[in-house]
């Protein structure tokens, strides 16, 4: 695997502010994915040196790695460190794989945790490097952040600005006029990168009304491309919910998020463009990784257009830019890699996806971004028109409504 052949990490910037490093002993006392500072999430490989949240979202990941309490965001390792370790790990591709920026145990925007987020990304630009970067936040930004966020001249970086319109404190107490003012700001001064609107998570019952729809619509008229998902509703979350006596979404937990079909429709129908025949629904998108294509006006490098329905809302020009660059990987080539990343069963290649066993999600997130091509579990099949989401709230082939 190749890498750039020498890192110039020397700080360059002086920070006004530096968080405190924790302790041999205190990592010590974490769980070993919040101690690891990468992971591989589908959107990117994702860098978390820096770790803990005063904002308190009732519905936040970081339930699932044990530090909610952690409410002062503490450094794991230096900035210089970090992105050492990203360029250096098994899974970094230079100028292929896409990098997450502090979107697991802290919010990048914070401002304690701001000059790190600017300082790793020049780190990182200063190395040449174009690799898409992402940076998703609900925080204040300002005019200076993005002048900063327009100096670097490699990076493909993104900010993805997180709205809800939750009105519930025990759920969201953070005020989503914040991230709504971010948003417009980030537009108004965006040169070399590029803003989302990233409409997250929509429950039924708390924030899909016809208002918060249009809200959400409007707001996207502020942003180069808005995604809209549901929740992730996984039983850490569904405990702290039962914890504090807050209302439950859904009966059941699920793996995936949970966007059901009905939900899925109304926010479709509201969108639609009769009139654009190359814009039906406008910059909208179902995946992350879509709209970040399409902001950049690059085809998608997780390769969803495999999945056919999922291009359905999709602009024309950005179908076509897909479809191009689409080719489904040479047999032999997928056979040997799967098998090199621990595969136990044999590999199928479908006009859709690579369909693998025995391969976690960091191994198929690492092949899925190296061949541009879906990468899919066999004990995890994504069904048709559901796009990887839960089941929850769509009908089976007969029809029938699943719980």
């Amino acid at each position: 695997m190749e890498h750039p052949p020498s890192l110039n990490l020397a700080p360059a910037v002086r920070r006004s502010r530096t968080l405190p490093l924790l302790t041999a002993q205190q990592i010590a006392k974490l769980t070993p994915k919040l101690a690891d500072v990468i992971e591989y999430r589908k959107s990117g490989l994702s860098l978390n040196h820096v770790i803990g949240c005063p904002l308190e979202c009732g519905y936040c990941i970081r339930h699932l790695y044990g530090n909610w309490g952690m409410k002062t965001p503490r450094l794991l390792m230096s900035d210089e460190d970090a992105v050492a370790e990203l360029i250096g790990h098994r899974y970094f591709r230079p100028h292929i794989t896409p990098v997450q920026l502090f979107n697991k145990a802290t919010d990048p925007m914070l401002p304690v945790v701001k000059p790190h987020t600017l300082n790793t990304l020049r780190l990182l630009d200063e190395q040449g490097l174009t690799n898409h970067v992402l940076v998703i936040t609900r925080w204040r930004v300002e005019p200076e952040d993005c002048q900063a966020l327009n100096s670097y001249r490699n990076l493909k970086v993104t900010v993805l600005v997180t709205h809800s319109n939750i009105q519930h404190d025990g759920i969201e107490p953070v005020d989503s006029n914040i991230a709504a003012t971010s948003l417009k700001v980030l537009h108004e001064h965006a040169d070399r990168y590029r803003v989302i609107l990233y409409w997250r998570p929509i429950v039924p019952g708390l924030n899909d009304s016809d208002e918060d729809i249009a809200r959400a619509a409007e707001l996207g008229r502020r942003a180069h491309a808005t995604v809209f998902t549901g929740l992730f509703y996984r039983n850490e979350i569904a405990a702290y919910y039962r914890e504090m006596g807050l209302p439950e979404p859904y009966d059941t937990t699920a793996r995936r998020k949970i966007m059901p079909e009905t939900l899925e429709s109304r926010i479709l129908a509201a969108f639609r463009r009769p009139s654009d025949e190359e814009q039906p629904f406008g910059p909208l998108f179902r995946k992350t990784s879509c709209a970040v294509a399409y902001a950049h006006q690059m085809a998608d490098y997780n390769g969803h257009y495999g999945i056919r329905e999922l291009c359905d809302i999709c602009p024309r020009r950005q179908v076509g830019l897909c479809a191009q660059a689409w080719k489904a990987p040479a047999q032999e080539d997928v056979d040997r890699a799967a098998a090199q990343l621990g595969a136990t069963g044999p590999v199928q290649i479908t006009d859709r996806a690579v369909i693998t066993e025995g391969l976690g999600e960091q191994p198929r997130y690492f092949l899925q971004h190296g061949y541009g091509f879906q990468v899919h579990d066999r004990s995890h099949p994504h069904r048709p028109r559901r796009h990887g989401r839960a089941e929850i709230g769509w009908q089976d082939s007969e029809g029938t409504p699943r719980p």
